[in-house]
Formats: structure tokens, C-alpha cells, sequence
């Protein structure tokens, strides 16, 4: 039985080599579909990898909380704060937490501008408490971080992220500049640690002022918006604290039974997830979008095999008055169509070889080519292949042999 499977395909890809230009071309469409569906998936998987290895940097025991207002609550003009008591009632009533920060933003973006000497650069700028660096696990690569005493004073001091500094020329140590943030003039005591990009933007673009500082900036005469941001003791104990953290916000913040929570409670891993069934979607959506070319690739090969029973129509009456079953000579052109189909599947994963080696070491991207996408793609290819030559084979199958040995 192998034998005869060996020389099928030996006969089939000599009658391919008689026809090498236009064997070439049928098989051009699988080449295509086969390498399109491999970058594509290998390219979104790589995304993937990336971003979760980003994801694990954001600090694997941290929980962050945001405000949320509902859609309708939003209609009606009506927005959720969260607050510094809410920020108390966290520290002070939920077990199982090492540290916790307020981060403050400006709202109304008076701080949204920095500069030094005649450089400006608009750059996010926070307000966090003192605990940030170990909560965030991002350190001051010069110089220092803030201290209690600098945020108890309100002390105009920052620490500027490396993108920032570069942006407005800071010299390479900057420690002890004074830049311009909004209208007031800060000292510089720290240049954070580079993290670098996150979904292709860079994470070392910031400024950070001690809290208070910040409230004295841009005023304390209306009701900030805070974002806590917390530690937990034991990784173990996530979803118990989060648990927790629910609970106390909602009695702090006179929630009924039945009333939608308007924060939000997130965990890196709860970000990971969302990501990654975010990308699963998008390569099954890419994978069926460039899998149509194993489609046309399939109809190429129809046409070319019904170009060759017609071409052969002699040759199917000798064979069938030798004998030949309809089986037989259906699998004549189903095991040329499986060769072309695996000459196809060997040309595409060649180019997506190409390719990943064109775009790791030209361009320095981080592909690796997934075996589920090139199994997955040439299993395509070939059934693509044979399914494209099931009517051309069974048209041959069906003919008269006294028709086709008379057909001129």
C-alpha cells in the first residue's frame, strides 16, 4: 500500500515537471494562503507575548482602583470620584495590604506643560504619595525618591521619567535642575528608571510631584477624582482582598443592595486575560480573513484540473477500457492536486521562514513562528487542494470510455 501511495505521488509530480510553468502558478495561491495565514498569526501571537511580558512589569501583587460611572449615570451629568476618605477606608479597614498610593491627576491640564531653559513638552503629571515606588516596583534610577517630609510640606520637587528628561534636554544628571511645571518652577531629586513601551507608547513620558503638592497645584477647592493604587501581603489571597476592598468601598461609599458598583477593581492578571481574549479574536478574525486566499488557492487548482481532464480525455477512455475503476481514476488527478497542494504548503512556510528572518533581523522584531499556525495552515492548504480537485476528478471518473477515446 505504500508502495502505491510512493509512486502516485512520484507519477503525480512528474506530470506536474511537464507542466512546470503552469503547475507553478496553480500552486502560487496555497503558497500565498499558507504564508499569510503563518505571518499573520505568528505576528499577532508575538504582540501577544510581548505585551504579556510587559503586563507581568506593571507588578504581579498590585491592585489598582478606578472610579466608574455608568453609562446612564453619565447621561444625566452625574460623574463618580473616588475620594480621600474612600483612599482611608481602604488603608484602614481592609486586611492583607503592605502599600497603598493616591494618584492624582489635573483634570483641567495646568500641569500638563513642562519646560527647561527654551524647551517645552506637554507630559502626563501625577501626584502620588511616597509609598508609589514600592507599590509600582519602579525606582529612581538618579538620584532620590520623594519622602513623607516632602509630601507634609508640599514641596516642590519631581522626579522626571528618562523620555520626559530627554524631550526638554535636561543635562545627563539632572538632579537639582529646576524645571517649569505649569506656573510653578520644581526641582528636580530623581530621574526614574526606564520601563520602556506598552502598546507602542513609551511609559517613561511622565512627571511625579509628592501628593500634596499636587493638591496645592491645582487647587483644593473642588473634589479630586483619585486613583488608589495598593500591594497585597499574599499573592494567594487576590481575589479575597479584592473581595474586601468591594465590600468596605461600598459601605463607604452608601451603596444599596442591588445599586452597580461605580468603581472599578484591577488586577494585572485581570488585564492579561482581557488582553488575550482580545487577541484570540483577532487571530481567529485575521486567520479567516487571510485563510481566503487557501480558498482561492483551492479554486485555482478546480480550474487547472479541469483544464487537465479535459487535455487527458484520451488517456481516461485508454484507461478505462484497460480496466481502470471510477476510484482509480478519480485519485489520477486527486494525488496531482495533493502534490501541487503540498508543493504549495512547502513554498508558503519557505516564505514565512524568509519573512521572519527578513523582520527579526532587519527590523528587530520579535516573531517566532507558532507550530499551530503551521499545522493548522498546511492542513488547510492540502484539504483546500483536494477539495478544489473533487469535481474535476469525479467529471473524469464519470466519463464514457467510448466517448473519451473518440474525443478528438
Amino acid at each position: 500500500m505504500n508502495f502505491i501511495l510512493v509512486e502516485s505521488l512520484r507519477s503525480a509530480f512528474a506530470a506536474i515537471r511537464a507542466n512546470g510553468l503552469r503547475s507553478f502558478l496553480t500552486a502560487l495561491g496555497i503558497i500565498i494562503g499558507v504564508a499569510a495565514v503563518i505571518a499573520v498569526v505568528s505576528i499577532v501571537q508575538g504582540l501577544s507575548y510581548t505585551v504579556n511580558a510587559q503586563f507581568q512589569g506593571l507588578g504581579a501583587d498590585s491592585i489598582t482602583i478606578r472610579s466608574y460611572t455608568p453609562v446612564d449615570l453619565q447621561l444625566s451629568g452625574r460623574f463618580a470620584r473616588l475620594t480621600e476618605a474612600d483612599l482611608r477606608a481602604v488603608q484602614h479597614r481592609v486586611d492583607g495590604i503592605t502599600d497603598v498610593t493616591p494618584i492624582l491627576f489635573d483634570p483641567a491640564g495646568k500641569t500638563g506643560q513642562i519646560g527647561y531653559r527654551a524647551k517645552n513638552h506637554f507630559v502626563q503629571v501625577s501626584g502620588v504619595g511616597s509609598s508609589y515606588m514600592d507599590v509600582v516596583g519602579v525606582f529612581p534610577e538618579r538620584g532620590r525618591f520623594f519622602s513623607r517630609d516632602d509630601e507634609q510640606r508640599r514641596r516642590l520637587v519631581c522626579l522626571v521619567g528618562q523620555e520626559a528628561a530627554r524631550a526638554i534636554e535636561l543635562p545627563e544628571d539632572p538632579v537639582g535642575q529646576f524645571i517649569r511645571i505649569g506656573d510653578d518652577w520644581c526641582r528636580v531629586i530623581g530621574v526614574m528608571e526606564a520601563r520602556g513601551e506598552l502598546f507602542g507608547f513609551s511609559q517613561d513620558d511622565f512627571v511625579l510631584l509628592p501628593y500634596e503638592t499636587m493638591r496645592r497645584i491645582i487647587g483644593t477647592s473642588r473634589q479630586h477624582d483619585l486613583q488608589i493604587q495598593l500591594t497585597i501581603t499574599d499573592m494567594a489571597q487576590l481575589d479575597e482582598v479584592s473581595s474586601r476592598i468591594r465590600r468596605v468601598l461600598r459601605q463607604a461609599r452608601d451603596l444599596k443592595p442591588g445599586d452597580p458598583d461605580d468603581f472599578k477593581i484591577q488586577t494585572p492578571q485581570q488585564l492579561t486575560e482581557s488582553f488575550n481574549a482580545i487577541v484570540d479574536t483577532i487571530t481567529a478574525v485575521a486567520g479567516g480573513v487571510v485563510g481566503i486566499s487557501l480558498l482561492v488557492g483551492g479554486i485555482g487548482i478546480m480550474n487547472i484540473m479541469l483544464v487537465s481532464v479535459t487535455e487527458r480525455t484520451r488517456e481516461i477512455g485508454i484507461l478505462k477500457s484497460l480496466g481502470a475503476s471510477k476510484w482509480w481514476i478519480a485519485w489520477v488527478f486527486e494525488k496531482e492536486a495533493l502534490a501541487i497542494s503540498l508543493l504549495g504548503v512547502a513554498g508558503g512556510l519557505l516564505v514565512a521562514v524568509l519573512a521572519r528572518f527578513a523582520l527579526v533581523h532587519g527590523l528587530g522584531w520579535k516573531i517566532e513562528l507558532e507550530a499551530d499556525a503551521i499545522l493548522s495552515s498546511a492542513l488547510a492548504g492540502i484539504v483546500s487542494g483536494l477539495l478544489g480537485a473533487l469535481y474535476p476528478a469525479l467529471r473524469a471518473a464519470s466519463q464514457d470510455p467510448v466517448d473519451a477515446l473518440s474525443y478528438e
